[in-house]
């Protein structure tokens, strides 16, 4: 399991981060995102995971805590995931999530 810290995924593009992601992901790695994904990003990875499926790769598993927005340009701008567990559809499964919980089973192989 790796933690990724929200200056990494800062410094990349969304297009990098995305691509970083899929990549670790792939490599059998779950992976924490300190910052979390937009909506948008998370609709991309998505994508990007359905044209990959095959060839020993099962897809993705995906849970995120969402911001609380209380400005007005908060709300504006929408909400953003705040953390992001990501990782191999056939290592993680998410078995509880609410607002402040996410409870997870990691299987070996």
């Amino acid at each position: 399991m790796s933690f990724i810290a929200q200056e990494k995924l800062n410094s990349l593009s969304s297009e990098e981060k995305l691509n970083f992601i899929l990549k670790e992901v792939k490599k059998g790695h779950i992976l924490v995102l300190e910052s979390g994904l937009t909506a948008e990003e998370q609709a991309k990875l998505i994508e990007m995971t359905m044209e990959d499926i095959g060839d020993g790769f099962v897809g993705i598993e995906m849970e995120s805590y969402m911001e609380e927005k209380k400005g007005f340009w908060q709300k504006l701008f929408g909400k953003r995931n705040r953390m992001t567990i990501v990782g191999p559809a056939d290592k993680l499964k998410t078995i509880y999530r609410d607002k402040e919980v996410i409870k997870t089973i990691i299987k070996a192989g």
